[in-house]
């Protein structure tokens, strides 16, 4: 049988108020179209679902059985389509985001607190790991994009990369290295002194490496950190001497707890991107949120 779905809908109704014109009612259709509906069911069925009299119907002993079942499948969906409906105004809806510390702290934070003003209906899972892994839990499906600060040019065969902006790394000592401050340093220079950075197998060292990479040999960090936002307040004890995202040092150069180091040979800029799976396509909330961030970008 291939029961037109409209004919299952009224029989839910007239089930639910026992009432004809309450169905109608319900529907949004006359009295008759509901008769002819349940009508046009019982011989699509070759039986009998409802008992007719002055006060109303009521179910047969098989309508009743079939009821049961009925409403359960039409509950089941009247609430997707429901869910749909919400998730297509934005007033409900999951995004999973990938955000590294970096664009947390200095880019992101804000964006995502007037995203959710304007929609608190969706909830916002944020993930936090390095950059490596999060790259990988968006190839493997687990999160819908990520922000991410990656170095410039960075491209991958089944990665979607959209710049939004990017920033300058600094290098930063504290008190303890006066004596290098308002000289022009080279790397080589700095590379025989104590230096401060992230842990292996990040981008953040990947890119200290890359700025020191004409030193020979090539300095090894005196103290390895989990995560940047240890880099000023190590520096800041006299502990080393540290390349750090410029927001990150904002504070502590204002307040002359930090300096900057001038530097002969160029810093190369990091991009911060958005980093979607090529052939996907995120849920309308994620959308949403992309066209948000990209309009807010611009």
């Amino acid at each position: 049988m291939s029961v037109n779905f409209d004919f299952y809908r009224t029989f839910y109704y007239v089930g639910k108020y026992k009432n004809i014109t309450a169905a109608a009612k319900a529907l949004f259709v006359t009295q008759p179209t509901v008769t002819h509906a349940i009508q046009a069911l019982e011989r699509e069925l070759n039986c009998s679902l409802f008992i007719r009299s002055q006060k109303g119907v009521s179910f047969t002993p098989e309508g009743a059985v079939f009821y049961r079942q009925i409403a359960a499948a039409c509950e089941t969906i009247f609430e997707a389509e429901q869910n749909l409906e919400a998730a297509k105004n934005l007033s409900e809806g999951l995004i999973a985001i990938g955000a590294s510390e970096t664009t947390l702290h200095h880019y992101l934070m804000p964006i995502l607190a007037d995203f959710r003003r304007n929609h608190p209906g969706i909830r916002l899972k944020l993930f936090n790991a390095s950059t490596p892994a999060m790259l990988e839990e968006v190839l493997n499906g687990h999160m819908d994009f990520a922000v991410l600060v990656l170095n410039s040019g960075y491209c991958h065969d089944e990665l979607l990369v959209t710049r939004l902006t990017d920033f300058q790394d600094i290098m930063i000592a504290g008190p303890e290295f006066s004596f290098l401050c308002g000289r022009t340093l080279s790397l080589k220079e700095l590379s025989g002194l104590p230096l401060v950075s992230l842990e292996k197998n990040t981008l953040t060292r990947r890119h200290f490496e890359n700025v020191f990479k004409d030193c020979d040999p090539l300095p090894e960090p005196d103290i390895e950190l989990a995560t940047t936002d240890l880099i000023v307040p190590v520096v800041e004890n006299g502990l080393g001497i540290g390349l750090v995202p410029e927001p990150f040092a904002r504070e502590s150069l204002s307040g002359e707890r930090v300096f900057r180091l001038t530097i002969k040979e160029p810093v190369p800029r990091r991009e911060i991107c958005l980093i979607q799976k090529k052939k996907t396509s995120p849920s309308i909330a994620g959308k949403a949120f992309i066209q948000y961030l990209l309009s807010d970008n611009r």
